[in-house]
C-alpha cells in the first residue's frame, strides 16, 4: 500500500515536470517555427538568407568563437590556480570570477560605456590610437567575454577540487615541468567537464542580448548580433521574418543540446 502511494507521487511529479516542460519549453519552441513558415518554404529561405540576417549569424557565430576561446584560455588557468596553489586573495579570485554570474547583463554594458566611452579618461588614447570599443564590433566581444566567463572556471573547480593536488606534487617531486604535468596528469581528469563547460559558454555566448545591445549602437549589417536584429525585425513589425531567424538560434541551441548530451553520455561512460 505504501509502496502505491509512492508511486502515485512520483507519477504525480513525473506528469508535473513534463507538463511544465511542455507548457514552457517545447510549446514556445514549435510555436515560432509555426510561425516561420506560416508565409510559406520559399519566403523562410529567402528571410534567413537576406542579407542583414547573414551579416548578424556572421558576427554572433565570430563573437561566440572569440569568446568561447578566450574563456576556455582563462577560466581553465583560473581554475587551475585556485584549486592547485594557496595564495592570499583565492577567496577574492573566486569570488570575483562568480560577478559576471551576479551583475545584469545591462548593468554590465553601462560599466563597460563608462570604462571605454566618451566620458572616460582613456578615450582620449583610444581615440588617438585609432581604438573604437563603444558602437563597434570589439565592444560586443569583450561584453560577450564577461558575460559568458564563469561558465568554464564554474565547471572545472569542484572537480579540480576533488582530484586534490596529491598527483601533481609527486609528478613535481619526480621532475615533472608544470607543462608535462598538466598534460599528463591534469588534463585527463577534466576533459569532460571542460568540454561540457565549452559547450554552455557557446550556447550562452549565443543568445547574449542585454550587454551586447548596450554596447553595440545597434548598427544594421555592422554591430547587431542575431538577438538584436530579431529585435530590430520585431519592432518593425516584421513577425514572420523575426520569427524565421529566430528559428536560427533554436536550431544552433538545438545542436548544442545535442552535443551536451553527447558529451554527458561519453562522460558517464569513461567514468564506469
Amino acid at each position: 500500500m505504501e509502496q502505491q502511494r509512492t508511486r502515485k507521487k512520483i507519477n504525480g511529479l513525473v506528469v508535473t515536470a513534463m507538463a511544465f516542460v511542455a507548457l514552457f519549453l517545447v510549446l514556445p519552441l514549435i510555436f515560432v517555427v509555426v510561425q516561420a513558415l506560416r508565409e510559406g518554404v520559399s519566403a523562410y529561405v529567402s528571410y534567413i538568407t537576406e542579407e542583414y540576417a547573414v551579416k548578424a549569424l556572421i558576427l554572433t557565430l565570430q563573437t561566440t568563437v572569440v569568446a568561447v576561446a578566450v574563456n576556455t584560455v582563462f577560466g581553465l588557468f583560473a581554475a587551475w590556480t585556485v584549486t592547485k596553489y594557496t595564495f592570499r586573495g583565492s577567496k577574492l579570485l573566486t569570488t570575483a570570477m562568480d560577478l559576471p554570474l551576479s551583475v545584469s547583463p545591462v548593468i554590465a554594458g553601462l560599466i563597460f560605456i563608462l570604462t571605454f566611452g566618451r566620458s572616460s579618461p582613456i578615450y582620449p588614447f583610444l581615440t588617438q590610437h585609432g581604438i573604437k570599443i563603444v558602437y563597434a564590433v570589439p565592444g560586443i566581444m569583450i561584453a560577450t567575454i564577461f558575460t559568458t566567463f564563469p561558465y568554464i572556471s564554474r565547471e572545472l573547480i569542484p572537480v579540480l577540487s576533488a582530484q586534490g593536488r596529491d598527483e601533481e606534487e609527486a609528478a613535481a617531486l619526480m621532475g615533472a615541468g608544470w607543462l608535462s604535468i598538466f598534460k599528463n596528469v591534469t588534463f585527463p581528469h577534466i576533459k569532460w567537464p571542460l568540454l561540457y563547460g565549452i559547450v554552455l559558454c557557446t550556447a550562452r555566448a549565443m543568445g547574449e542580448f542585454g550587454a551586447v545591445s548596450i554596447l553595440s549602437g545597434h548598427l544594421r549589417g555592422k554591430t547587431n548580433t542575431l538577438p538584436l536584429h530579431i529585435e530590430i525585425l520585431y519592432n518593425e513589425f516584421h513577425y514572420t521574418q523575426a520569427f524565421a531567424v529566430s528559428s536560427i538560434l533554436v536550431m544552433l541551441a538545438v545542436l548544442v543540446l545535442i552535443l551536451r548530451s553527447v558529451i554527458e553520455h561519453r562522460g558517464r561512460k569513461k567514468e564506469m
